[in-house]
């Protein structure tokens, strides 16, 4: 793909429409509210994590400034991750802010699932619309074994309050390691045949101090539904083969719910991309698997206000990189993937 030339579209003051150089509309916004987590998952970061310092994190006040930039740019879609975004304090305050602005479309949610039990309804109350819950495995043995502290029934749980306050529909992520889970693909997809959900089974990519385990144990999705389908019969696509977000969806044969594949390794979906990050240290990262990020948080803290920093974030997102490297042995090294927030 040959980078436009042009310089970045003049466009009117008030509510503008971020493009990049390759005319792809950018309004989707995935907000890590923190990089800590309540987990230790094997394929994301050491069992012994240092965190960043609170006063290195963006405060609410400065989450809010940024958010209103990304407002005025057309962003719509907001999905707030982590780290584990449920540990961070006053997080339904958060989602009532985001909620307000003007061009809010839509809020989502990735999570682990443990803290849902007591607030998804607070949530639900303050504009939360949906939430993806990671499962990894629903053999208790197995799901310790891979998240080291956690416990199944308690993800489980949170699912149910979840559904229960009307966050639907549920998704379920499952990160396919080998040697942990691949096995287990054929009892998550069994999920689907009882309940509307839809459950992704993704690829594990390779950040920073733990590529290396993440490459040494990479299933790639055509080894998924190979495995899935040699037991459990055909997977027909869904949505004349569109992606849903990122994922390839297919259903079996009397099931309710979906079964999507999220390729990053094996099957970029670049071309399609709609997405830029804001971690929770203040850059805008403009590609998960690449290093460029923009450092917000300084202009913030020096007083630039929305207009500002939308200046900013335009241009920046003028220059976004058509898509990863992966496959040229190019790996992200400046953050793991709990730093950057999925």
């Amino acid at each position: 793909m040959t980078i436009l030339t042009q310089e970045i579209p003049t466009q009117a003051v008030g509510r503008r429409k971020a493009l990049d150089a390759y005319g792809r509309h950018i309004h989707y916004l995935r907000v890590s509210l923190t990089d800590k987590c309540n987990l230790r998952c094997v394929y994301c970061m050491p069992e012994q994590m240092v965190f960043r310092p609170n006063e290195e994190l963006l405060t609410d006040d400065e989450f809010v400034i940024v958010l209103r930039a990304a407002d005025m740019l057309g962003f719509d879609k907001y999905r707030l991750t982590g780290g584990e975004p449920t540990v961070r304090p006053n997080l339904a305050g958060i989602v009532r802010e985001i909620a307000q602005l003007p061009g809010t479309r839509e809020i989502t949610m990735t999570t682990n699932g443990l803290k849902l039990a007591k607030l998804a309804q607070p949530l639900r109350d303050a504009g939360l619309r949906r939430v993806n819950v990671s499962l990894d495995s629903l053999d208790e043995a197995k799901f310790h074994r891979m998240t080291r502290w956690g416990h199944v029934n308690d993800v489980l749980a949170g699912i149910a309050a979840a559904e229960a306050a009307g966050m639907t529909p549920i998704k379920i992520n499952c990160v396919v390691i080998r040697g942990f889970n691949e096995n287990d693909l054929i009892e998550l997809a069994c999920l689907t045949y009882e309940r509307d959900w839809q459950v992704r089974f993704l690829e594990v990519m390779p950040f920073a101090d733990v590529a290396e385990f993440q490459q040494a144990t990479m299933v790639t999705t055509a080894e998924m539904i190979a495995h899935i389908e040699a037991t459990l019969g055909t997977l027909t696509e869904v949505n004349d083969g569109k992606l849903d977000g990122e994922a390839r969806v297919y259903r079996l044969a009397g099931a309710r719910g979906e079964i999507g594949f999220i390729s990053p390794v094996s099957a970029p979906f670049c071309a399609n991309c709609n997405r830029v990050r804001l971690t929770a240290d203040g850059t805008l990262r403009l590609c998960l698997l690449k290093d460029g990020e923009l450092d917000l948080k300084t202009p913030v803290r020096r007083g630039a206000t929305s207009d500002d920093l939308a200046d900013l974030m335009q241009h920046a997102i003028w220059r976004k990189p058509w898509g990863h490297d992966l496959a040229n042995g190019v790996i992200p090294l400046n953050r793991i993937m709990s730093e950057i927030g999925g």
